[in-house]
Formats: C-alpha cells, structure tokens, sequence
C-alpha cells in the first residue's frame, strides 16, 4: 500500500472515529456559541489555500463577533490588533479583541478547530499537514519574510492539516518565517512514522493550551 493511500485511509476512519468521540463536546460548544452571540454557529470567514493553491471553505466553530474578517481592516476600533496583524508575523492576534467569551476556550484547547474532520473526509485536509493558510496572508508574509517562497511552495505540495509538526512545536509563538519552513520540512519528509509521532503530541497540545491566542 502507498503512502497516499495508506493515509487517506487513516484520515478516513480516524475523523469518522473522532467525530463521533468529540460529538457531545461539538454539541455542547455549538448550543454556547449560539446561546451567547448573535450570528452563525460556524465561522464566516474566507476560504484558504489548500493542496496545489485549491481554494477551499474550512469548517471553524466561530469563536469571534460576526463578520470578523473583514471588520478588523475597516473598523477603527480594530486599528491596534489590525497593525499587529499585518507587521507581527505571528499566527494569531494577541489578547484579539474580537473573540468572543466562548471564543477564547474553545481556541485555547483547539475545540473551534473539531469541525475540521468533515473537510478531512471531503478530501480537503488531512489529519496531520501543513496549516491551511489565507491567500492575502501568504502574499503578505511573503513581503515580511522574501526567503519563504520556496517555503511556501513547498508545503503548498501536500493537504493541510488540523494538527502538524508546528502546531505540536510552538502554536502561535512562532513566527511565519520558522512555521513555513516547517511546513515545508513535513511535506518534505513525510512519513506515516512522522504522522504518528504528530498526533501523539497533539492531546498534550491541545490540553496545554500553550501557544494558544
């Protein structure tokens, strides 16, 4: 069996398993996000670039205010956390002023990302790849960091992950320039032994909340 195919297996009956393991936990989450604020159970947010640039919607339970994406670049309240955006490098806003009360557990132990196995199972993502990034947050890093285009095409070679070697390394402590070229190692040196060792690592990722905004 190839590695494509053994791992597609693997991403078959590992999300239809964890869907149904974390479903009373999706359950309870969508309830308190509807129940707390206004507007959609899942996020409104862009679609991002997958394997070979493919744009695809990635399911998100919504942990911010509605229509959070496009009100950080046009609302002036935003400014501050607009500017760190754009010049920080950094995966997340620090203390970002949009999430929600909910918002902020469900992101700090990764639950926002759980709806995510349904896209593993469309064949969108996998378990284990790269981050699905933003298509303007790609140009815009490029800019901050020029090296990271071979990077970037690089990890562009294989579907990204809801979990991933810089995900279980560091979360939102690193910065793009360290995190694609991380991505861009797994796809370069993909395994299923470096998927395993990945997701081991993840439940403690996850429980930790470090690196988490």
């Amino acid at each position: 069996m190839s590695y494509e195919t053994a791992k597609r297996t693997i991403d078959i009956l590992g999300s239809i398993f964890l869907l149904i393991l974390f479903s009373p936990i999706m359950i309870i989450t969508a309830i308190a996000i509807k129940l707390t604020s206004k507007g959609p159970i899942l996020a409104d947010i862009p679609k991002r670039v997958g394997k070979n640039g493919k744009l695809f919607y990635p399911y998100k339970f919504r942990s911010m205010i509605v229509n959070a994406y496009y009100l950080l670049k046009t609302d002036p309240k935003f400014k501050k956390a607009y500017r760190e955006q754009q010049t920080s490098g950094n995966y997340k806003i620090k203390n970002d002023p949009r999430v929600t009360p909910v918002g902020k557990i469900i992101r700090k132990y990764s639950i926002d990302e759980m709806p995510q196995f349904f896209n593993v199972l469309r064949g969108e993502m996998s378990i284990v790849g790269p981050r699905p990034y933003y298509p303007e947050e790609l140009k815009l890093q490029q800019k901050l960091y020029p090296g990271t285009k071979k990077y970037i095409k690089e990890a562009l070679k294989v579907k990204p992950g809801i979990t991933g070697y810089w995900q279980v390394t560091g979360r939102s402590d690193i910065k793009f320039d360290k995190r694609i070229e991380m991505d861009a190692y797994y796809a370069r040196k993909k395994s299923l032994l470096f998927d395993l060792l990945i997701i081991l690592k993840t439940p403690w990722a996850m429980i930790s909340g470090k690196g988490a905004a």
